[in-house]
């Protein structure tokens, strides 16, 4: 099957083309070097050293034989995208190539209207690239769970049974989204759902977990397949970045009271999903919700946890807490129905002592490299206008 890898270049698109490539499947990946060019500007790099795309591309070859081919472009560029779609005729298009991360929404109007142009546009362009030129082509969408929300109900699959003034239906379960960069994934999933409805188009919108992880079995066979890892308080998720600041003396930083509970997953379980999305095509016409998650945290949770894996490796680790600078309910109700995935035979890698400790000693190999002022939250929720700023390092406490 030939699968074109929307933002292949990225922590999640490029392992993926690594493990459908090793599978067998034909790979293309189309990106536009974003994220590289953000860490340009504002001084932020990956943990681990990553390799140009034709880098990458070329060391997967030496290594394996295996060809990945590569566009470069935009989703909001509609000449380039389409010159993907009419060349490479992909049967499935994994679409990760959105502007991530909602601490980049919420910096400013600027950021906010580049993710919502950016995501929204984009997807609308690659809607229109399928029923154009692949109208029987599956769209395997990343969505978020953070659609969701933290409702005070058990949070279902995409749909939920509502029985109203005497009558029932099925409807889209209610989004309650917590920043500008979940917001446009919600109008993601309506525009999807519709032209779903209307074109006979298929998709399958995968709601996901917060990742971690470093690495797949494809990444670790030479440093140069290596994929990105962050830190930093815009793009750095709660496991990860707690695992990196044990690792260099850090506080670890807990925002608010820290009963914040979301969902998770490995890395190795979400090119996993992909992989089972692909093979479990919808018929024409369908819109699938699935929740990709494996298990759920509270950011106490994995606080604790890293305190006590770092200090059993001699480390002393400390945590902190910060004035929370998101606007969110610090203790809630959690529960999320996520058995979809599990049934399309899906063996979670759940979180244990040992990949804790894994991670940690990924951060001490490549600790020279972290920047603690690149740490601390500088994007306020609550504020109109803020800059991505440089912050001294915290007082260590306990």
């Amino acid at each position: 099957m030939r699968v074109l890898i929307l933002g292949g270049d990225g922590y999640l698109g490029w392992p993926q083309a690594l493990y459908l490539s090793q599978k067998g499947y034909e790979v293309a990946v189309f990106d536009n070097q974003a994220r590289r060019h953000f860490d340009l500007k504002q001084g932020f790099d990956s943990l681990i050293p990553i390799q140009t795309v034709h880098q990458r591309i070329e060391s997967w070859k030496a290594i394996t034989g295996k060809t990945i081919h590569a566009y470069h472009g935009d989703t909001t560029d509609w000449p380039a995208l389409s010159r993907a779609f009419q060349e490479f005729q992909p049967e499935a298009v994994v679409h990760f190539a959105e502007q991530r991360a909602a601490p980049y929404s919420m910096i400013d109007r600027e950021h906010a209207v580049h993710t919502q142009y950016t995501n929204v546009i984009g997807t609308l362009n690659v809607l229109y690239a399928i029923k154009d030129y692949t109208p029987s082509a599956h769209l395997v969408k990343l969505g978020t769970m953070g659609e969701y929300g933290t409702p005070n109900i058990d949070i279902e699959e995409g749909f939920i049974e509502i029985e109203h003034k005497g009558r029932k239906d099925t409807l889209p379960f209610p989004k309650q989204p917590g920043s500008f960069y979940h917001l446009s994934k919600v109008h993601d999933s309506h525009n999807i759902h519709f032209c779903c409805r209307v074109w006979g188009l298929r998709s399958t919108d995968l709601n996901q977990g917060v990742v971690y992880g470093a690495d797949t079995d494809e990444t670790l066979l030479a440093p140069e397949l290596a994929t990105r890892f962050d830190y930093d308080q815009i793009y750095g998720t709660a496991l990860n970045r707690f695992c990196i600041q044990s690792a260099v003396g850090y506080p670890l930083t807990v925002y608010g009271r820290g009963g914040q509970t979301r969902g998770y997953i490995h890395v190795r379980d979400t090119v996993r999903c992909i992989e089972l999305a692909i093979q479990s095509e919808p018929k024409a016409g369908e819109f699938r919700v699935f929740n990709q998650i494996t298990e759920w945290f509270s950011v106490n949770d994995l606080a604790q946890r890293v305190q006590r894996v770092g200090n059993a490796m001699g480390l002393n680790v400390q945590l902190q807490q910060l004035s929370n600078p998101r606007v969110e309910l610090e203790e809630h109700y959690y529960n999320v129905v996520h058995t979809k995935l599990l049934d399309l035979g899906l063996q979670p890698h759940l979180l244990n002592d040992a990949e804790v400790e894994h991670l940690i000693n990924v951060a001490i190999q490549h600790r020279d490299r972290v920047n603690p002022r690149l740490i601390a939250p500088t994007v306020n929720w609550r504020e109109t206008e803020n800059q991505v700023a440089q912050t001294p390092e915290p007082t260590p406490a306990t």
